[in-house]
């Protein structure tokens, strides 16, 4: 056993060395070789082919091992990465070649509980099936997968299963470890050296900015043509706030402080001529008087959906009236009847509701039958199912006994092979080491190739550098002198000059202003076409209004009078029958229930899902059905 610790020990320090961003693994299998001539050749063929394999398989066990950090393995240290790849190994892939009982050795070698751990977690049947198996066919392919490597690993299971046994007798035969105490960290004084004093720096010469031009007085003014903006759009806001002061002078509520005789109109104007002056003037404090009637505020779509509603609604009613005076009939037959008929249904309704309530309660009473039934089916199948295991546990006895005998021939067998499996290994070795020797020859070649492409690359680049360099040094002409008054010449139609396109677009900005004052006042006037037809609706929809709160009151009182009256309790045959059903089963149940006592009691929450205000099946209310129609 110490044989094979340190020949996996040996195997685990290579693999720790191995850097896959950086060594190839053929380098690093020859510097292996190399450092492995002091040992025996017996042990350097089996480091070496042990560690050819988990750098060659390194994808199909990383799988594994990542897997079994994650899932149960979350206790044991990433040290053991490494000691775990090199067993997923020599369990795929060396198992037939090195026997189960040398197998055996090399496990029991290593520590028990982690060897337990991922033996269990690796021969899992469920894992071996199902991931491990889809995640080897998404890098080999799946048949070569199935045949190659799951197969062998679930003909192995029994074996297997038996040595994860005997390591769990094993860990619990160990004693625990005893807890040895810590060591404490002693502080000490660091040793640092004096630093030598500093020498005083020679001062910096401070120095002296030349004076900058004064910023022109032009920078914080704004420029004219922003004034005369602010003065047209002053002028323009007045004169249309004018306007619509004149158009709407008899809708002002507010009372706005003026002198006896003055008109309104007037005093508006001062107002706006006060608002648009460049000096702010104090204005005494205004009073405002409160209408005594606040009507609804409603917008003028909620008036024009609503007139158009109770539009249709007078058109409608018109009509009808039209329709009686050509001699069309009364409603009033139709609509008593159907009174009637909603009594009816009504009726009906509350039959039906009644119906419901008594299948529930019926089909609750047939659930506990039935689960009664399925106790006493289940106690015989609990019997059947006892003498069926012990005649299965005499046939595992005698089943284990016939394993054992084929388990000491198969040893045998498999000792006779291994004396020629060493000759076999040292021809393999030999032919992987000539392989790798070409390799290397090849992966020079191809070093030396790319160097001198990337230094012919390297000239190129520089000349073209240089030539760059060479074009920026050339002089190159700045500012050009502009005429506003000259035509470009392009030969493009309609071209004109600076100073053309400038008094053109002034007499284009003329004609938009004019344009602008005229869709103004079209504007104003259809505001006040609007406001007058608004206001003719509000008043159709105010007695609209009157009219339909009389008929709702009218209806609410005939309502209120039918719901006062008693309604007559109805009986229907399907209750009838319902009740008489559950009695029925009630009685049933009571028997079964009176029969099962001494075997099983049944437990006294089944009735949970029903609500509290029901009566449970064991007070007197359970048959008190006329609540229930």
């Amino acid at each position: 056993m110490a044989y094979y610790r340190k020949c996996i020990e040996t195997v685990i320090e290579q693999l720790n060395k191995f850097k896959p961003e950086k060594d190839s693994p053929e380098q690093f299998l020859e510097a292996a070789s190399t450092a492995l001539q002091t040992l025996s050749l017996q042990k350097q063929a089996f480091i070496l082919e042990v560690l050819s394999g988990c750098l060659e398989y390194r994808k199909l066990l990383a799988v594994v091992v990542d897997a079994f950090y994650v899932r149960a393995g979350w206790l044991c240290p990433r040290a053991d990465y490494n000691l775990f790849e090199v067993i997923c190994y020599l369990a795929t892939f060396q198992l037939e070649e090195l026997g189960f009982q040398l197998f055996c050795d090399i496990v029991r070698a290593q520590p028990v509980d982690k060897m337990h751990k991922f033996l269990g977690f690796f021969f899992n049947p469920l894992n071996l099936c199902s991931w491990i198996k889809d995640e080897w066919s998404l890098i080999y392919e799946t048949a070569h997968v199935r045949e190659n490597w799951i197969d062998p690993l679930m003909r192995w299971q029994p074996e297997v299963q038996e040595l994860i046994h005997q390591l769990e007798e094993v860990m619990a035969i160990q004693p625990p470890l005893s807890k040895t105490k810590a060591k404490v960290t002693e502080p000490k004084e660091f040793n640092l050296t004096v630093p030598r004093p500093r020498a005083i720096p020679v001062p910096e010469l401070v120095p002296v900015m030349a004076k900058s031009k004064p910023i022109p007085r032009s920078t914080y003014q704004p420029p004219k043509e922003r004034q005369l903006l602010e003065m047209t759009k002053r002028f323009n806001r007045w004169k249309a706030e004018e306007l619509l002061l004149k158009a709407n002078i008899e809708e002002m509520r507010c009372a706005v402080p003026r002198s006896r005789g003055e008109p309104l109109m007037q005093d508006s104007k001062k107002k706006l001529q006060l608002h648009f002056m460049p000096r702010i003037l104090k204005t005494p404090k205004l009073t405002f008087y409160k209408p005594s009637e606040v009507p609804v505020k409603l917008n003028t779509a909620a008036i024009l959906r609503e007139g158009s509603l109770y539009q249709r609604q007078v058109e409608k009613e018109l009509q009808r009236v039209d329709t009686l005076v050509d001699g069309a009939r009364d409603f009033s037959e139709f609509l008593q009847w159907q009174k009637e008929m909603q009594a009816k249904d009504r009726e009906e309704e509350l039959a039906t509701s009644a119906c419901r309530r008594l299948q529930g309660k019926l089909s609750r009473e047939e659930a506990i039958l039935a689960r009664q039934h399925l106790a006493q089916e289940n106690k015989q199948k609990a019997d059947q199912k006892k003498e069926e295991m012990a005649e299965l546990k005499q046939q595992c006895a005698e089943r284990r006994l016939q394993e054992e005998r084929s388990m000491k021939e198969l040893v045998e067998q498999v000792t006779e092979v291994q004396k020629n499996v060493k000759l076999a290994q040292m021809k393999l070795l030999k032919g992987r080491r000539q392989i790798v020797q070409e390799v290397i020859e090849e992966s020079r070649e191809l070093l030396q190739r790319t160097i001198q492409a990337a230094k012919e690359e390297q000239k190129e680049r520089c000349e073209l550098v240089s030539q760059l360099r060479a074009l920026e040094t050339q002089p190159v002409r700045k500012g050009k002198l502009v005429d506003l008054t000259q035509i470009p010449g392009y030969g493009l139609e309609g071209e004109m000059s600076v100073v053309e396109l400038r008094e053109r677009l002034a007499l284009l900005k003329e004609t938009q202003r004019r344009e602008e004052e005229e869709k103004r006042d079209q504007i104003i006037q259809g505001k006040r076409t609007r406001s007058q037809e608004l206001q003719n609706t509000v008043e159709q929809i105010s007695l609209c209004r009157a009219a339909m709160g009389r008929s709702a009151a009218l209806r609410w009182e005939e309502k209120k009078a039918r719901s006062a009256a008693p309604g007559t309790p109805s009986r229907d045959e399907r209750v009838l029958e319902l009740q008489r059903k559950i009695e029925e089963k009630v009685a049933e149940r009571r028997r079964t229930q009176a029969a099962l006592k001494p075997v099983s009691a049944p437990g006294p929450a089944r009735p949970k899902p029903w609500s509290t205000t029901q009566p449970s099946p064991a007070t007197p209310k359970e048959h008190d059905w006329g609540q229930w129609a």
